[in-house]
C-alpha cells in the first residue's frame, strides 16, 4: 500500500499488513517463537530472532509506523526510554556534544544531563523558543539537537520549524519526542525531522497494558539504531508487538476524541475561579497557541494546571476526583491525574523543577475517552471541595 495515497485512518488498519495474510487470518497472529529457520541471510542483523527485532510481528509494526508519519523507516523497542537512549547512543560517541530542550520528560532529562556525561558526551540546554540563542551554545563537536513536540508537563510548543532549519544549517541530526502529539496530530518527517521518537506505551498503544518505544525517520539512521539496539538487547516481545499493533488500529478515533475532550476541559478550567493557571496549547491564551495551530492537526489529550491554594489544594483535588485514576503514565483510554513533582519529574531537584516552572502544585491530566461532560462535572466537584 502506498503510504501517501491513503489517509491515516486507513493506514492504521491496512499499512504494513502481511500479504497474503498468514493462513488467511484477518487479525495478525502472534509469532511467539524466539528462533526462526535460516533462510540464507548474509548479515547477522537480518537473521530472524526476537532480539534482532525482525520477527513477523516486528516487521508489520515497522511498516505501519513508518507509513503513519510518512517516513522512510521505523523500529520498535522495549520502552520509550530504550528508543531514546539507543538513538542518542547511536548518534553520539565519547567527545561529542548535544543540544537539548531545557524542559524535558524527567527520564530524558536525567539521561542527557547525568548519564551521557559518564560516556564522555557533553550537552547544553537550550530555550526552545529562542532560536537566536542556540548558535552561542553550538560547539565544533555538536552532533544532534533534541526537543519535544509538546513538552512534558507544561505543554510548551518549541519553535519546531527553527529546529530543523538550525539542524540543516549546522549539519546536526534533529530528534523530536512526538509522544504527546502522536502521528494523528503531528508527523515530524513532513517538517524535516530526521527522527521521531515515541513512548508507544502511551497513545500508540492506548490501553495501558504494555511498555514499548518507537523510532521513526530516515532509513539510514533507523538501520544504524537497529544495529545498536540488536547489541543492547532492548527488543520488544512479540506478544507486546501484538498488543501495540491491535491498540494502534483505533489511534485516530481515540486521539481525535481526546483532543476535543481535553480542549473542552481546558476551557472549563481556564474560567474556573479555583484554578490559577492552565497549560494547554489549544487555548488562545497559551503562549504557543499560534505555533500549535500552524504545526498540529490537534492539540492532544494532555493538559496541566495549578489550582489556587498551592500543594494542599492540589492534594485535595487529587483525592476528590472520582473518574480519573491517580497514576503516572498517559495516553490511555482512561483519564489519569498525577503530580509531576513526585512522579515523572521526581528525579529533578526542587531547584531544577522551579527553574523549569514545574511547581509542587502542578497537576498533569491525561484525558481519556470518558464522556466529556462527566469529566467536567467531576473536576468541578473536586475543585469546589
Amino acid at each position: 500500500m502506498t503510504a501517501n495515497r491513503t489517509h491515516i485512518e486507513t493506514k492504521l488498519i491496512h499499512a504494513g499488513e502481511l500479504r497474503p495474510r498468514p493462513s488467511g487470518a484477518v487479525s495478525m497472529p502472534i509469532f511467539q517463537s524466539s528462533t526462526f529457520e535460516y533462510e540464507g541471510q548474509s548479515s547477522y542483523h537480518e537473521i530472524k530472532y526476537i532480539r534482532l527485532n525482525n520477527t513477523p510481528n516486528h516487521v508489520v509494526l515497522h511498516s505501519k509506523l513508518a507509513a503513519l508519519e510518512n517516513a522512510e523507516a521505523a523500529l520498535v523497542a522495549a520502552s520509550g526510554m530504550a528508543a531514546i537512549s539507543t538513538s542518542l547512543l547511536t548518534l553520539l560517541s565519547s567527545g561529542d556534544h548535544v543540544l537539548a530542550q531545557d524542559c524535558l520528560y524527567g527520564g530524558t532529562y536525567d539521561l542527557i544531563t547525568k548519564d551521557l556525561p559518564s560516556f564522555g558526551i557533553s550537552f547544553n540546554l537550550i530555550d526552545s523558543n529562542a532560536p537566536e540563542s542556540w548558535k552561542s551554545k553550538l560547539q565544533p563537536n555538536t552532533k544532534a539537537i533534541y526537543v519535544e513536540a509538546m513538552s512534558n508537563p507544561l505543554l510548551q510548543v518549541a519553535d519546531l520549524q527553527a529546529v530543523t532549519r538550525f539542524a540543516k544549517e549546522h549539519g546536526l541530526v534533529s530528534l523530536v519526542d512526538n509522544t504527546f502529539a502522536s502521528p494523528v496530530n503531528f508527523r515530524p518527517s513532513e517538517w524535516g525531522y530526521d527522527l521521531s521518537l515515541h513512548s508507544a506505551t502511551k497513545y500508540l498503544n492506548g490501553h495501558t497494558d504494555i511498555v514499548a518505544g518507537a523510532i521513526i525517520g530516515r532509513a539510514e539512521l533507523v538501520e544504524r539504531i537497529k544495529h545498536r539496539l540488536d547489541h543492547l538487547g532492548g527488543s520488544l516481545d512479540p506478544h507486546a508487538c501484538y498488543l501495540l499493533h491491535r491498540g494502534m488500529k483505533t489511534l485516530a478515533l481515540r486521539v481525535r476524541y481526546q483532543n476535543d475532550s481535553a480542549l473542552a476541559l481546558a476551557r472549563f478550567l481556564n474560567e474556573h475561579s479555583a484554578v490559577k493557571q492552565v497549560n494547554y496549547p489549544g487555548l488562545e491564551s497559551h503562549a504557543g497557541y499560534g505555533r500549535a495551530r500552524e504545526l498540529f492537526d490537534g492539540f492532544s489529550g494532555m493538559l496541566s494546571f495549578e489550582p489556587e491554594g498551592g500543594r494542599e489544594a492540589a492534594q485535595r483535588f487529587i483525592q476528590g476526583v472520582t473518574i480519573p485514576i491517580v497514576a503516572p503514565s498517559l495516553g490511555g483510554v482512561e483519564t489519569l491525574v498525577t503530580l509531576p513533582a513526585v512522579t515523572s519529574h521526581a528525579g529533578l531537584s526542587a531547584a531544577e523543577r522551579h527553574r523549569l516552572g514545574i511547581s509542587d502544585s502542578l497537576i498533569r491530566v491525561s484525558v481519556g475517552i470518558e464522556n466529556t461532560a462527566d469529566l467536567i462535572a467531576d473536576f468541578d466537584r473536586a475543585l469546589k471541595a
